[in-house]
C-alpha cells in the first residue's frame, strides 16, 4: 500500500508508477524515465536525484564492495516520494551499470521495494537468463507488488515454459492481474498444457463453491481452446 504522507520534497502520487503500468518501467528508456522525474519531482527531490545520477554513472560496474551510491537506493522513497521511488530506483541501477553481482546483492539485501526495482530493471541489465534465480525467488512470495514485476519481460523472455505457466496461476492465485505478465498473449497462444492447468484451476474453485476469477477465462481464451464451463454446468470432470 502506498503511504499516505510524503516527504515534502516529493511530488504528487502519479498514475503512471502504480497497478499494471508497473511493468512498463522494465521498457521505458532511461531518458524517458528521467524525463518524467524531472517533470514530476519538486526541486529539491531533483536536485537529490541528479547527485544520486552522478554517483551511479561515475561509480564502476561489480567493483565488489558495495558503492556508495547503492545507499540511493534506500532513500529514494523519502527523496522522491513512494509514487516514483521504483521509477528512481531503476534509473538509478541503469545508470551504474549494475551487473549481475551487484544486482543480486542488491536484491539478496534490499528492502521489498528494492527487490522489485531490481526485477523491472533486469531486462536492460542482464541479456540472457543468468538472473532467473531472482525472478524464481520473487515468485515464490505472496507480495503481490514482487510478483508482478516477476512476471514482466525478463521473465517472458528467459521463464521456461514450466515455470511461467505455474507463474501465471500465482497471479490468479493472489489476485495479480494477469496484464501485468509480459508478452502474456505471445506465450499463452497454443499453450495446451497451461489450457490444462487451468481448466484444472477453474475446476478445482467450482468444486470449493468459489468464482473462477474472470482473467483466469481470458488467459483460456488467449490459448486458443474453449473456455471453462459455467459453474452451474460443471461436473468436475476435467479434474486429474
Amino acid at each position: 500500500m502506498t503511504p499516505r504522507t510524503t516527504s515534502p520534497e516529493a511530488a504528487t502520487p502519479s498514475p503512471d508508477t502504480t497497478g499494471p503500468a508497473r511493468t512498463t518501467l522494465a521498457a521505458t528508456s532511461p531518458d524517458a524515465l528521467l524525463a518524467l522525474l524531472r517533470a514530476r519531482l519538486h526541486p529539491a527531490a531533483r536536485t537529490w536525484l541528479d547527485r544520486a545520477l552522478a554517483d551511479a554513472t561515475a561509480s564502476p560496474r561489480d567493483h565488489g564492495s558495495p558503492p556508495a551510491w547503492e545507499a540511493r537506493l534506500a532513500e529514494a522513497g523519502r527523496r522522491c516520494g513512494p509514487a516514483h521511488a521504483d521509477a528512481t530506483r531503476v534509473l538509478l541501477l541503469r545508470a551504474a551499470r549494475a551487473g549481475h553481482d551487484t544486482l543480486t546483492r542488491v536484491y539478496r539485501q534490499g528492502t521489498a521495494d528494492e527487490r522489485r526495482a531490481v526485477l523491472h530493471a533486469l531486462p536492460a541489465l542482464v541479456p540472457g537468463p543468468d538472473a532467473l534465480p531472482l525472478v524464481e525467488d520473487a515468485l515464490r512470495t505472496n507480495d503481490t507488488r514482487l510478483l508482478a514485476a516477476a512476471v514482466g519481460p525478463y521473465a517472458a523472455r528467459h521463464l521456461g515454459a514450466h515455470a511461467w505457466r505455474h507463474a501465471l496461476l500465482k497471479c490468479l492465485f493472489t489476485g495479480v492481474p494477469v496484464d501485468t505478465a509480459a508478452d502474456l498473449a505471445r506465450r499463452a497462444h497454443g499453450d495446451t498444457e497451461l489450457a490444462r492447468m487451468l481448466r484444472d484451476f477453474a475446476a478445482e474453485r467450482t468444486a470449493a463453491g468459489r468464482p473462477v476469477p474472470e482473467d483466469l477465462r481470458r488467459v483460456l481464451s488467449l490459448t486458443g481452446t474453449s473456455a471453462p464451463p459455467e459453474p452451474s454446468d460443471d461436473r468436475h470432470g476435467e479434474e486429474s
